[in-house]
């Protein structure tokens, strides 16, 4: 009765935190449906590049930049459950501000270089809480969860991402279906934007009534409410042992008190995991995925269907990979990922290059997306959850999802312009990446499987 007392405990507050995934996700692809509805009101009205185009899109990533940057400081400062909080005000403003950006200052329906910059800047906003919500949600649940099933209750955190990812193809394509263009142009874009106030304000609400890690508890000398939640989590003993194993770690003396205490190699292998994750591509085929369908010879409403399709295919795969990275453990997964999309990408380039449009290319779109789900879209934060030594964690993971957000926002800003040039050549390259992914992973990552965090501490040494 105790285990399924203690389960239900975990499984809640990890809903809790997966919330912040889920907006993770739906922040970052609501500009899916939206894009080309920007670019006709703010781009192509002000008679704006293709670079502006793409930077517009992809300007949330400077604020996922920024927000990852700060995680640590947030987080070891204000703690893992305030950060949680800070972020989903940060999405509440950001929904209703990137809906109605003309609110207080400007001319409604209107297009200006104001008005362009100041829905850049509520993008920034909500950006800025999608990177502290990367980057604290898994740190939340890696810091609650037992060994033996943190990497499927950090998968949750992907599955919540995917999840609010395919509920907002479904949001922007309820908007969007039987609607005129010039009303989607006009009208349509801001309902995409403003529907994310609903979750965000829920996020924040729940957070009220979760309880901070006993890791950073334990880190700040609160050893008795420490104790509390580890009791609730695991029963008294085994509470009792982990408490002590946590303050083994934190008491214990490093020979030096930075980011480089556990040596370079960690970084260096926490920053490449991030930068690869990217550089393959997977937010090309995210934020742009209605306008890649689009130019398979897709009408817009049907650009969006199969768009939720695609989402479908993502939150089955991701399903894989929570069901198998405790299992089959975390490397072996990443390189069969890294092989499959490497296979997608290639062959989507190849297509490209033969000018083949059609149903092979949405094939190979949906074996690279499977690919990527059952593997790197979630074992990535699994990882990155799991490899920083406590004494650490908080900056580490500050400077690994930085990179990852700037990786981000390098690779969707340049596509477009990457596009005019060769889109075989673009789908190549995301392809070659894929590649020496999966050679890093063979080479660089340790196995995590089944140990504690204090345990990885030891092997991180070992590096």
């Amino acid at each position: 009765m105790e285990k399924q007392q203690n389960l239900g405990y975990i499984m809640l507050l990890t809903l809790v935190a997966t919330l912040g995934g889920l907006l993770f996700g739906y922040d970052t692809a609501v500009i899916s449906g939206a894009e080309k509805s920007i670019q006709a009101f703010l781009i192509d009205g002000l008679n704006l590049s293709s670079f502006a185009h793409g930077a517009t899109v992809s300007s949330a990533l400077i604020g996922c930049i920024i927000g990852g940057a700060i995680s640590g400081l947030l987080a070891s400062r204000l703690g893992r459950k305030k950060s949680l909080i800070v972020a989903a005000i940060l999405f509440f403003i950001s929904a209703l501000g990137s809906g109605k950006p003309e609110i207080f200052f400007f001319e409604p329906g209107k297009a200006t270089m104001g008005l362009l910059y100041m829905f850049n800047f509520y993008r920034i906003i909500g950006g800025i809480g999608v990177g502290l919500a990367s980057a604290i949600s898994p740190m939340y649940i890696s810091e609650i969860a037992p060994a033996h099933i943190r990497g499927r209750l950090i998968s949750f955190n992907q599955f919540a991402i995917i999840f609010g990812m395919l509920v907002v193809y479904f949001v922007n394509w309820s908007i969007a279906k039987g609607q005129s263009i010039e009303w989607i142009n006009e009208t349509g874009w801001r309902y995409m934007f403003l529907s994310e106030a609903i979750p965000a304000g829920l996020f924040g609400i729940l957070l009220l009534f979760v309880p901070e890690t006993p890791r950073y508890l334990a880190m700040q000398g609160q050893n008795e409410k420490a104790l509390s939640i580890l009791e609730r989590i695991n029963g008294l003993d085994t509470a009792k042992s982990i408490l002590n194993d946590i303050k083994a770690t934190v008491q214990k003396t490093v020979s030096s008190s930075s980011i480089f205490a556990y040596g370079k190699k960690v970084i260096i292998i926490g920053i490449l995991l991030s930068v690869f994750q990217q550089f393959v591509g997977i937010n090309v085929a995210l934020y742009y995925a209605p306008r890649i369908f689009e130019s398979m010879g897709a009408a817009k409403d049907a650009s969006m269907l199969q768009t939720i399709v695609m989402g479908l295919v993502n939150v089955v795969f991701t399903v894989v990979a929570i069901a198998t990275v405790d299992k089959w453990g975390r490397k072996p997964l990443l390189i069969t990922g890294s092989i499959g999309m490497a296979i997608g990408m290639i062959a989507i380039g190849m297509l490209s290059f033969f000018e083949v449009i059609g149903i092979s290319t949405l094939v190979f779109i949906i074996v690279y997306t499977a690919s990527f789900m059952m593997s790197w879209g979630p074992i990535c934060w699994v990882l990155i959850g799991e490899i920083f030594p406590n004494k650490i964690r908080g900056k580490a993971i500050a400077i690994a999802v930085a990179a990852q957000w700037a990786a981000n926002y390098f690779i969707s800003s340049t596509y477009p312009a990457m596009m005019e040039f060769s889109g075989g050549m673009t789908y190549m390259f995301y392809g070659v990446m894929s590649i020496l992914s999966a050679i890093f992973v063979w080479k660089m990552i340790p196995e995590t499987k089944g140990k504690s965090l204090e345990e990885m501490e030891e092997v991180i040494e070992k590096l």
